[in-house]
Formats: structure tokens, sequence, C-alpha cells
């Protein structure tokens, strides 16, 4: 070979590999927030997941493995030790010490903070530093959650969100994580850069764009034209349609998230809950998992999935039954009563729109409320007499366990929750502060059953998680939809 076909054979080659130094992933939304004790939505999470490290993690089997905690142990019933690693890095080049875990746990769980995650951490009353690597959580009582809840406890430096604060920290963010954060263009995209200095696997891309493409058609698009190497959130019809490309592959994984129909239960005519009840007859649950979703989605009678500690065979779903429903709000009265359905483009508009069907038949006015993610968040997360009426909704916790479900669903402490019984509070403080497991299941099975009495929320199905990869991208999605840059891959 001459030597110009040589220099043009490593021109080629080299522009081959460069064309995968950088992975494209299509989200539906912008993250709301990049600081991860901020918000925790799923297009938050897949972005900062990357820059940070937790104290723990799962892999991908859902086996919780060591990350920043290389081990731990129990003291007491209500005292952890972890042993840190001392060889842990924040991009900005200091060492990531315990006094770091303390403070972003105290951060977290701190009431002024006001973290949407507090109910998933404000068990912990404590957290000591014993040296630069051990830190010592205790609980308010025996917290057999804490593990598992702890997978999404993202470390940040002390140092650094003490000098530039909370605002600055949520614009450029420093982890400890295998990427660190590049730019953010608002509204557009956010890009990552490979942390070459990462402790653990190094990610094979060197960088990552996120890109927000609201229009599920437009992300679909984009991968079959190779401008996208990973899409989320695709239905069905889109999966089939991957089948025939080429380039393109679909990507499925039966997930802990839950969909459910969230009941503002102390808003005239839903305080009543035989209209509760009335509109859980209503709604077709296996027509919108297999007729209308048809990825995978399976109904569910409980407000777990069958991936989370808690879930108990055989609680059947509420029947679909619109003439009872609508003997039901005849009996009540309040179909007069204009009713707002608040949503957001990340969701299946077909669902929210079947639904809004399905109620009108039955005799009841609703009107359908679309808010941008970030408005939709704000407002899940206001006092009962301003939160929205009706809410279709999906959730994770991440934790894939019932506590991280139903514990901020249907606690009366917690900002998300529309309902309040002292009964209902009881069991789920019990749930969460039992360390034999038969106990737990035992509280989440009553739990499930007072569920269906009193129908304070409307659990719908199990989600099946849609993506769409390149052909080339190696990845294999989980159950509590975490997207781990560095366990990914390329093959062409």
């Amino acid at each position: 070979m001459s030597a110009v076909a040589i220099a043009a054979a490593l021109v080629v080659g080299a522009g081959a590999a460069s064309a995968k130094d950088q992975i494209t992933i299509d989200l539906v939304n912008e993250p709301s927030s990049l600081d991860p004790h901020g918000q925790w939505n799923p297009d938050s999470y897949y972005v900062y997941r990357n820059i940070f490290d937790n104290v723990v993690t799962r892999d991908n089997d859902g086996n919780i493995i060591p990350q920043i905690a290389a081990s731990w142990e129990r003291l007491s019933d209500t005292e952890v030790q972890f042993n840190l690693r001392d060889d842990i890095v924040f991009h900005d080049g200091t060492t990531l010490t315990a006094e770091d875990v303390v403070y972003s746990v105290e951060r977290i769980t701190d009431p002024e903070f006001a973290s949407p995650q507090l109910g998933q951490f404000n068990k912990i009353i404590k957290a000591e530093a014993k040296d630069e690597h051990t830190v010592v959580l205790t609980t308010d009582g025996p917290y057999p959650v804490l593990l598992p809840q702890l997978v999404k406890l993202s470390i940040v430096p002390k140092h650094v969100v003490e000098e530039v604060g909370n605002d600055a920290f949520n614009l450029a963010p420093v982890g400890s994580g295998p990427y660190k954060f590049g730019e953010w263009q608002r509204g557009v995209s956010v890009t990552l850069t490979r942390n070459e200095d990462y402790w653990g696997d190094k990610g094979y891309f060197q960088s990552a764009l996120f890109r927000a493409v609201p229009d599920a058609a437009t992300r679909l698009a984009d991968l079959q034209a190779g401008t996208a190497d990973l899409v989320v959130t695709l239905d069905s019809d889109q999966a089939m349609q991957l089948g025939s490309y080429p380039n393109a592959k679909p990507l499925i994984v039966q997930t802990e998230r839950v969909g459910y129909f969230a009941l503002n239960s102390t808003k005239p005519p839903l305080d009543n809950p035989k209209m509760r009840l009335a509109i859980a007859l209503a709604i077709d649950k296996e027509g919108i998992a297999e007729g209308i979703l048809a990825g995978g989605e399976k109904v569910v009678g409980e407000l777990v999935s069958p991936a989370h500690f808690g879930w108990i065979d055989g609680v059947d779903p509420f029947p679909y039954d619109p003439d009872q429903a609508k003997a039901l709000i005849e009996e009540v009265g309040g179909g007069d009563v204009t009713m707002e359905l608040a949503t957001s483009p990340v969701f299946d508009q077909k669902v929210v729109q079947a639904i809004q069907q399905m109620l009108t038949d039955v005799g009841l006015k609703v009107e359908i409320q679309m808010t941008d993610m970030a408005t939709w968040l704000k407002n899940q997360q206001v006092t009962n007499d301003t939160a929205p009426m009706l809410t279709f909704s999906r959730w994770s916790c991440a934790c894939q366990d019932a506590d991280g479900i139903m514990f901020p669903l249907l606690h009366s402490s917690s900002s998300w929750s529309r309902y309040s019984a002292p009964e209902v509070d009881a069991l789920l403080d019990k749930g969460r502060s039992l360390l034999d497991e038969d106990a737990r299941l035992e509280a989440y099975g009553a739990l499930h059953e007072y569920v269906k009495a009193e129908v304070p929320i409307i659990p719908l199905y199990q989600a099946a998680i849609i993506y769409g990869g390149a052909a080339g991208l190696e990845w294999e999605p989980t159950a509590n939809e975490s997207m781990f840059l560095n366990r990914m891959g390329w093959s062409e």
C-alpha cells in the first residue's frame, strides 16, 4: 500500500472511530434539575446519575452492590456503619470523604431544603463521620429499607455546594461519577464528558449529549436517521416499526414503575369513597395495558409491581364495570363538577385521553390540563387545596421496595399524598420500621386491601419501558430504569 493510501485509510479509520466518540440520547424533556437532591423524575435522573456516585448501587440483576461504600455492617437495629472507599475523587480533584457523605445525608433530610425525596430518607436521624472513611447512619427505629433507599442517595461535595450555593450548583454540578458536567443549554440539551480519572469502570464514550425531544415521532425519526443513538419512551407501535429498521432495535424491560390514577380525596366529590370507587370501576385497566399500550404492561391490583418487595400475589385489580360506576355516580351526585386531569407530554396522551373518555362515558366532567414536566412536578408537590383533582402518573422509586412508592403517595406527611387516614399512616410506618420480612409483608398486604376498600388511589399497571437503540449500541435496560453510561458499549 502506498503512503497516500495508508494516510487515507488512517483518516477514514479515525473518522469512523470519532463518529462514536459521542453518544446522543433523546429524552422527552430536559432535566428539571441536575442537583441529585432536587427532582428525581426520569429525565433528570438519566443525566445526573452519571455525574454522581451513590452510597450503594444495583447491578443489572437488581442486587445491591458497593459503590462509595465498599462494605457495611449493622451495629444495632438502628445503626449501620459504612466503610467508604479511599480512592474516590470529585471532578474538581478533591478527595471524597465521610464528611461529604454526612453533608449529603443532612442536606437531603433537611426540611428547609425541601427535597422531593425527603420522605425516602427522613427515617435517618443522624449521620456521623467516625473518621475520614467511616460513616454511621442512625435511624429513628429499625429501618429495613435503608440500603434500597441509599441506592439513590448521590453524594455531593460539601465544599463546592457551600461555596457556590444550591442554585449555582444545580446549573454546574460537581460529582465523582464516571462523567463530568459539560454544558447545559436550557431547553435544548445537556452535555457530559468522560471522567478519565474515574475510580471504577470508565465510560466507552468520550461524551454524551442528552437532548430534549418531546415528540415521540421525532425521537423515532432521529434514531432512524442515525442522529440519535438511544431514545426513550416509545410506544408499542413504534417498537414494531423499529423491528424493520436495519440500523436500530427496540429495547424493552418490565420495570418497577407503576401506572396509577391519583384522586384528590380532600376535594368534593372525591371526598366520598363511593365516587372514588366509581372512577376505579369506570377505568378499563386491561384496555389500557393490553389495547392502548400493548408493550408488555401488566394490570396490577396493588400500588407496587412484582419487581418490588411488598408485592402480594392474589390481590385482584378493580374490575371494569361502567354500569356500576354510573349507578354510584347517580347515587352520590357530583357529576356536574368539572374535574381537571393533570398531565404532561412525558405521559402517553393516548392513555390520558382514553381515561378522560371513560370517565365522560359514565357521566363525569373531566378536562385535561397539560403543562410541561417541570410545572407538572411543581403542581403535584403543593397543598391539598391547590393540588389537581385528578392525576395520571407513573411512579418509580428506584429502590424496588413498597416503601418507596406507597409511603410518598399515601402517607399524610408527604407532599405527594392527597389522602389522610391514621390507619394508613400506621401501616406505612409499620412497613418501614420492621426488620422481619414476614411482618412487613403482612403490613403491606393490609395496605393493599385498604386501597381496595377506600380507593385513595387507583393502581393501573406495571409499566414496561420501551427504548430505541442504534444497532451498534450495547446496553441492557434494567427494572429500576437507570441509564449508566459506563455500562454501555458499541459494536459496528
